[in-house]
């Protein structure tokens, strides 16, 4: 039996060995042995290529500004393993990871010997949050982001009030397969009989698939740019403006300080949920605290600006989709700005098109790896790059520190790739106090500067 956090997540990491095991049949054993606390649950179900959670976090905020207590289960964490279960943004203590690894421990061991096997690290994760959000600590709303796909996610246990799916892009495609058509199946694997569907999924293969399930399973669905529409979209100082329209009502003038008119995107989808949760649940959500929950709303790693003065950037783009819209972020909001990008993935991405955008951006471009089991190596990425400027660093602490330095006014360092390798970086630059724990204070100062 564990004694201290240390031991805690040492024991939770450790179950990567058994890899990714896709089916819900170790879940379903879990929670019959726990009570079943996923029915107590009242959740919103997050899935989708790219975007989970940002609109995680604007739903959150929302939800927040209408004075709830609102739970979320993220992955993969940038700062600290907690993240992953947070009360309101705040992740929840080392102790209670502890109580909850005591829980579930025994669980794991006896399932062990079961013919289903033992439970893999996500599994583990999602169990300890299900036992928690609906035994230890109910909230008022529980947002959940899946994991991988959707169909056989761990997560697909829950039966939420709506389901989100952000939208459908090539990712995994040696687990979820090669088209988007096949992708979007898996993906919609989340949609439930008669709960409402929120998407902003456009790509004609997957929307078909996406539709077909819903209408088979009674899910009323509404779709960006058809059920709800942006309009008056703008780049802003501070980020994006729009205006949204819904069957229910219509916002003027949003704001929200994620840049990229992907994150538009997200905000709509969140907006729309939190309707959806106003008048199919009474959730007494004003049009202030929409205003006011997007404007407020921040999530680590996604164009987080880091620094100012010199200007520093960290984004999670981690598949060509992210890497698109990382591109025409950079393009709209620093168009004048020189741009050396440092950048680190795993191997099971398609690299080529991912670097083949970056080229196109960047001045210059370097390579390096870190400590992931499937971290691409920096001269695997260097070979795929056609940049006449391009270089490999293996000490890219010490690389940071150094261009932080260098770095001139007309200049900008954007770090990108993997989010496992954009933790290792804040962490890194936190430890050194060279940049703030959040982006926004880091904005703030440059403001008054």
């Amino acid at each position: 039996m564990v004694r201290t956090y240390e031991e805690a997540v040492a024991w939770i990491h450790g179950r990567l060995r058994l890899g990714m095991k896709p089916g819900l049949k170790r879940m379903e054993w879990m929670m019959e042995q726990l009570g079943h606390p996923e029915r107590r649950v009242r959740a919103v179900h997050i899935g989708g290529t790219n975007g989970k959670g940002s609109t995680v976090a604007y739903l959150r905020s929302i939800l927040q500004a209408a004075g709830y207590s609102v739970g979320t289960f993220t992955s993969p964490y940038v700062e600290q393993f907690n993240e992953r279960i947070s009360i309101n943004g705040e992740p929840i203590s080392d102790q209670e990871i502890v109580e909850l690894v005591r829980v579930i421990q025994p669980l794991a061991d006896e399932l062990e010997q079961t013919e289903f096997g033992g439970p893999t690290e996500f599994e583990v994760i999602t169990a300890m949050m299900l036992y928690y959000f609906g035994k230890q600590n109910i909230q008022d709303i529980v947002l959940v982001e899946v994991g991988l796909g959707g169909r056989l996610d761990s997560t697909n246990i829950i039966y939420p009030l709506v389901s989100v799916i952000t939208n459908v892009s090539y990712d995994h495609m040696n687990i979820l397969g090669d088209t988007l058509g096949q992708i979007a199946a898996e993906k919609a694997g989340i949609i439930k009989s008669g709960v409402p569907l929120v998407t902003a999924v456009q790509e004609p293969e997957a929307w078909e698939v996406i539709a077909k399930t819903a209408a088979e399973r009674k899910a009323k669905t509404y779709r960006l740019g058809v059920d709800f529409t942006v309009t008056d979209w703008k780049t802003i100082a501070e980020g994006e403006q729009f205006s949204l329209a819904t069957p229910f009502a219509e916002y003027r003038d949003l704001r929200i300080q994620m840049p990229g008119a992907h994150q538009v995107d997200n905000a709509a989808v969140a907006v729309m949920a939190a309707e959806l949760l106003r008048l199919g649940y009474s959730f007494l959500i004003e049009p202030e605290h929409i205003a006011d929950g997007l404007a407020t709303a921040a999530w680590p790693g996604r164009f987080e600006r880091v620094s100012g003065k010199p200007l520093i950037i960290l984004d999670g783009a981690h598949n060509e989709a992210g890497i698109r819209a990382l591109v025409e972020t950079v393009r709209a909001h620093y168009p004048d700005k020189r741009v050396h990008v440092l950048f680190a993935a795993l191997t099971d991405k398609p690299l080529e098109r991912m670097i083949r955008q970056l080229d196109e951006l960047a001045d210059t471009i370097t390579f390096t790896t870190f400590d992931f089991p499937r971290a691409a190596a920096a001269e695997q990425l260097y070979a795929l790059s056609s940049h006449r400027h391009k270089a490999t660093v293996h000490r890219w602490k010490k690389w940071i520190g150094e261009q932080k330095t260098r770095l001139s006014a007309q200049e900008m360092l954007l770090i990108t790739g993997s989010l496992y390798f954009i933790s290792e970086v804040k962490k890194s630059l936190c430890k050194k106090n060279l940049l703030s724990t959040t982006s926004m204070k880091w904005y703030n100062e440059d403001k008054e500067k």
